[in-house]
């Protein structure tokens, strides 16, 4: 079952977002801060992760770009109440991040993780040669 973390420091949200992908068969641990986000990203394997942009305390664009440093190949969507992303991939640790703006809808969440899903195995089969 792959597993998603999930990072929102609005607890309605994330629980709705936990709801979705657990009854779309996805092992989900949730993190209401960056901080807490990162230490279990750091300690435990993720097949993906959901970050909102903007947390309470800190920036959730800096949290991807640092989980990219530790897994540059991970998908992610990055959710936000921001209805414009234009230039917020401006480092090369926010390629290919799928942005979701909220409120959204359960299948649009789910079309969103496979996106990211498969953002990143492409350029994976191109250095395979595939």
């Amino acid at each position: 079952m792959p597993r998603i973390i999930v990072v929102d420091d609005q607890k309605d949200v994330r629980a709705m977002i936990c709801m979705v992908l657990r009854v779309n068969h996805f092992e989900v641990v949730e993190a209401a801060t960056a901080l807490s986000g990162l230490r279990a990203f750091g300690e435990e394997h993720f097949d993906a992760a959901i970050v909102d942009i903007f947390l309470d305390e800190s920036n959730g664009l800096d949290l991807i770009a640092r989980m990219r440093e530790l897994v540059p190949e991970l998908p992610v969507v990055a959710v936000s109440g921001m209805a414009a992303f234009d230039g917020v991939a401006m480092s090369d640790d926010l390629a290919r991040v799928v942005y979701l703006q909220k409120p959204f809808r359960p299948a649009e969440l789910v079309r969103a993780v496979a996106a990211a899903r498969a953002a990143v195995q492409v350029p994976q089969a191109a250095a395979a040669g595939i």
